[in-house]
């Protein structure tokens, strides 16, 4: 079984608010040849659609992705100071939860930079935090300018899973100051409310979907840790009121092996379709976009706009100089999509989401640690072949109910 402590901090992955009774009928074939629901012991309103196969091989891995998430143990840094004739406020140092709070910590890094009222506010970076933060700053009544050296479909935040977990590697428990949970959780609320706006538009940029937890025993040990293990914060029991509660599937109402299987029902962010959204509303609010890198703080003074949002991710360790910056090394495999296949699984520390523009498997080989310290933006293939490997054996397994 995996450890209660690591099913803690992952069950974000899988539910943010834990999971909820389902009973899945499997295929069966009527005379027609249509799919038909299999008798279930479940009752009839907590019955769901069949689950489809995943068809995970590697000749359907069209691509494969490394991000550096922006870890900082104290929490993200949203804070104001003076360089030379500017007012730079940072929103930096998400973890895993840039997508997830990004509206919420803009909120929060606009209420600094309006405070004086400032006709005119540059946004540095072109990602999740910057592009929602730069929004946020028109909506309050300033000409925004985004400054970037990458845009959104080149930015790390391109390479995001795209699961709603606001407290992903958000910080950790005995470094986080007393007030940071508070600040989470308004963040949270913020963000979560504002994600409502894009559900149901054309393309589905923001949408429900469920996720299947399995807790079927690994086959092989888990890999020895680099280091000790850290204890990442964990404050979605503040939240709870959000997102469906948890229950145990009843033995024989899906089709994956294995007992305790477990479901719930999760947001998840289409990210090239929502980010193309990002874009448009920028755009059409009148905001500028100038590709620009900035080598030092002091080179933010040189722009025109004397109030600047500092939203660079994992480049504020370079760019601020601030070493409280931990890189956690993520990688995507992307199997070609499958319309069917509109759920997600967690299984043996392999993580799989469909998504419209392709299909998600991250390996996660022993929790939260996996990746942490890591800042090697390079592809290595064979993780992502141990990983599909773990999603065909698991399917290989399946049988209909």
């Amino acid at each position: 079984m995996i450890p209660p402590s690591i099913l803690d901090r992952r069950r974000l992955m899988l539910g943010s608010a834990g999971l909820g009774l389902l009973g899945l009928g499997g295929c069966a074939t009527t005379s027609a040849g249509a799919p038909a629901l299999a008798p279930s012991s479940v009752p009839f309103a907590e019955q769901y659609p069949p689950i489809r196969p995943l068809h995970a091989r590697m000749d359907r891995v069209f691509d494969i992705t490394v991000c550096l998430r922006p870890f900082r143990a104290q929490g993200p840094r949203i804070e104001a100071e003076t360089v030379g004739d500017t007012l730079v406020v940072h929103n930096y140092g998400h973890g895993g939860s840039g997508w997830s709070l990004s509206w919420g910590s803009g909120t929060l890094a606009v209420r600094k930079a309006m405070a004086g009222s400032p006709r005119e506010i540059a946004v540095v970076g072109c990602g999740a935090i910057g592009l929602s933060s730069a929004i946020l700053a028109q909506e309050a009544g300033a000409r925004v300018s985004v400054y970037a050296k990458d845009l959104l479909p080149d930015a790390r935040s391109a390479r995001a899973t795209g699961s709603w977990t606001p407290d992903s590697r958000i910080a950790l428990t005995d470094k986080a100051g007393a007030q940071f949970p508070v600040q989470w959780e308004e963040m949270a609320r913020i963000s979560f409310k504002r994600f409502r706006r894009y559900l149901g538009l054309a393309d589905s940029p923001v949408e429900w979907s469920d996720r299947y937890f399995l807790s079927d025993p690994p086959n092989e040990p888990e890999p020895a840790r680099a280091g000790p293990e850290l204890d990442f914060a964990s404050y979605i029991d503040r939240i709870r009121d959000l997102t469906p509660r948890a229950e145990i599937l009843p033995a024989g109402a899906s089709p994956f092996p294995g007992a305790g299987v477990r479901r719930t029902s999760q947001m998840q962010f289409n990210v090239a379709d929502y980010g193309h959204t990002l874009m448009a509303d920028f755009l059409a609010r009148g905001g500028h976009i100038e590709h620009r890198e900035f080598q030092s703080l002091a080179d933010l003074a040189t722009l025109k706009e004397k109030v600047v949002i500092n939203c660079p991710g994992y480049g504020a360790r370079a760019l601020c100089r601030d070493e409280s910056i931990v890189p956690v090394r993520g990688q995507i495999a992307w199997l070609i999509p499958q319309p069917e296949v509109n759920y997600g699984v967690y299984y043996k520390d392999v993580s799989m989401l469909s998504r419209r523009d392709g299909i998600v498997v991250q390996a996660l080989w022993g929790g939260d640690m996996f990746g942490y310290g890591n800042d090697q933006e390079v592809v290595d293939r064979a993780e992502a072949e141990k990983a599909v490997k773990t999603l065909a054996e698991l399917y290989g397994r399946m049988k209909p109910v």
